[in-house]
């Protein structure tokens, strides 16, 4: 027989005497009066079947399959059924690995980040870590390392973030009982003391320094065209480049998954016009893309462009890309409609507010 006793916390157990004659216990902790019955029912019938030496009922045998972590461990642990081989007991390296590797529907960028955020994470971690054996503290160790490694705000947030999944996924397959990562904040937001306008005659004597066209009007895309550098660029042909109606077709990965499918219109702007002229007459026959160089994974944009900004006796500005494409936002919005801008530039204006518009001293009443 097993029966039900309660501690003087309220906490509930089931009193059973084993094969053995020992009196044993299964503590049940804080649980409801209803559920307790139930675990000592199956109890009862658990430690039948050890003294009889009979196989349990069906009902009891997918009761046991189903039962948390927690109380299947303590039910091995009084000798009723064989212990679990937990999935928690893979390390941390080895259960992120088989989550990446089962992320096909991901695009190649994206497995990039989730790999970065895997190999800071395990170092720190260790490669032998048990994926049940990290806790609240690691956590916590784990986003103070990053930050005395210097690394930016947004890095680490974004790094917090990815391994706040990995644990939250281990979680919901029944890996771990508890994300030791939900308390950490991962929301990425924009660094507002990088954030710079660069002005239109700066950029325009970085471009006339540049002999290449293609160059230069990857520079005038994200400063007066707003484009991300380079993914957006790079996927420019002549075939969303409308000469007559002055506009052209953008086509952003990043926001694919928008009901939008990532395309969006963009004006040829005045700026933008005479330099795309110039590289379509420049393109071979049968060319495709617009930008027909630099679309090797091996080529660092960024490099190239801090460069140019050296040589034309400029000091370089902080995030070379983006905060070209940022100006253009802090720009479009003080001359047109906020709902317009950021459709130009496939974006909420909550992101724009977040992370590009800014305050210039050029606008002035």
């Amino acid at each position: 027989m097993a029966c039900i006793g309660t501690e003087s916390n309220g906490h509930r157990r089931i009193l059973f005497v084993a094969a053995d004659g020992a009196r044993k216990t299964v503590r049940l902790g804080k649980c409801s009066q209803h559920d307790a019955e139930q675990v000592c029912r199956h109890v009862e019938a658990l430690a039948a079947s050890t003294i009889h030496g009979q196989s349990v009922s069906r009902v009891t045998a997918l009761w046991i399959s189903n039962v948390g972590r927690t109380l299947h461990d303590r039910l091995s642990r009084a000798g009723l059924i064989e212990p679990r081989q937990h999935a928690g007991r893979m390390t941390v390296a080895e259960f992120i690995d088989g989550y990446i590797a089962q992320r096909h529907d991901l695009k190649p960028t994206t497995l990039t980040v989730l790999k970065q955020a895997r190999i800071w994470l395990v170092r720190y971690l260790g490669e032998n870590r048990r994926l049940d054996a990290v806790k609240v503290a690691d956590a916590d160790g784990y986003q103070a390392h990053m930050f005395a490694s210097g690394l930016a705000k947004a890095t680490i947030a974004k790094r917090c973030r990815y391994a706040r999944h990995y644990f939250e996924v281990a979680k919901r397959r029944g890996n771990i009982d508890v994300n030791p990562f939900a308390h950490i904040k991962g929301a990425v937001k924009g660094d507002v003391t990088r954030r710079v306008f660069v002005p239109e005659e700066v950029v325009q004597k970085v471009i006339d320094g540049i002999p290449d066209a293609q160059w230069k009007l990857l520079i005038a895309l994200a400063r007066w065209g707003g484009l991300r550098i380079p993914s957006e660029a790079l996927a420019l042909t002549w075939a969303d480049v409308d000469f007559a109606g002055k506009r052209f077709i953008v086509r952003a990965t990043k926001t694919a998954h928008h009901e939008d499918g990532g395309i969006r219109v963009v004006p040829m702007f005045p700026e933008l016009a005479d330099l795309f002229q110039k590289v379509f007459d420049e393109a071979e026959d049968g060319a495709v893309h617009v930008i027909s160089r630099y679309r090797s994974g091996g080529v660092n944009l960024r490099t190239q462009l801090l460069r140019y900004i050296n040589r034309a006796g400029l000091k370089p500005w902080p995030k070379l890309w983006q905060n070209l494409r940022a100006s253009r936002a802090t720009e479009l919005a003080d001359k047109f409609p906020s709902h317009v801008c950021p459709a130009w530039l496939g974006h909420t204006e909550k992101v724009a507010d977040a992370f590009y518009r800014t305050v210039s001293d050029r606008f002035t009443l």
